[in-house]
């Protein structure tokens, strides 16, 4: 394939670039993951599974996350109030292009 050098995909308006961007930073794949393989799941119950991830860090990211698309937060008005995260449906799109991703690594 030959690399068009007006639209090269190393710039910013690459889509792949735009993609990584989104799924890219510390700890956004660890978290997608797990939610992928754990379904709903409330906050704590999320961070016991990321070893060493700070509350900062995983709050940053899970509001990254939720704005761009990729994960939705869900209240529930009990007493207390409950809060779980689970992927959205365009996030379920990219799980099998990740695992994709993740064979081609091993193949190296």
């Amino acid at each position: 394939m030959a690399v068009n050098h007006d639209n090269c995909p190393c710039m910013d308006s690459c889509p792949l670039n735009h993609a990584l961007a989104l799924i890219g930073g510390k700890w956004k794949m660890q978290i997608l993951c797990s939610l992928y393989n754990n379904g709903p799941t409330r906050y704590n119950q999320l961070k016991k599974t990321l070893d060493g991830v700070s509350n900062t860090v995983l709050a940053n990211a899970l509001r990254e996350l939720e704005e761009d698309g990729l994960v939705e937060r869900q209240e529930y008005l009990e007493v207390p109030v409950r809060v779980e995260y689970r992927i959205t449906e365009p996030c379920q799109r990219l799980i099998p292009i990740l695992d994709e991703l993740g064979n081609w690594s091993m193949e190296l």
